[in-house]
């Protein structure tokens, strides 16, 4: 629900923003938006698969989940961050 929102906001925010760019430009941001939502997905997965590995019901994650989760949190934040760079270029071009 929250990913979905937070997709929503971007994609709302994207076509607001759309409306004054370049079409090269809102390209360039368009390809940066599907590296972030590809980080996003392939960070997903691997907390599922993480969730997956710890099959006792205690309430307290094992150390491998955690590690896994680290791993898919590493994912997200660099695509998180070559997304923003991506955008950060396309806008440079446009001034």
């Amino acid at each position: 629900m929250k990913k979905s929102f937070l997709i929503l906001a971007a994609s709302a925010s994207l076509a607001a923003l759309s409306a004054c760019d370049a079409p090269a430009e809102n390209a360039q941001e368009e390809q940066a938006e599907a590296v972030r939502d590809n980080a996003e997905m392939q960070a997903d997965a691997m907390e599922e698969k993480a969730d997956a590995s710890d099959t006792t019901l205690d309430g307290v994650d094992s150390a491998r989940e955690n590690q896994m989760e680290d791993k898919a949190e590493a994912v997200r934040e660099q695509g998180e961050m070559k997304a923003d760079a991506m955008e950060e270029k396309a806008d440079a071009q446009d001034k």
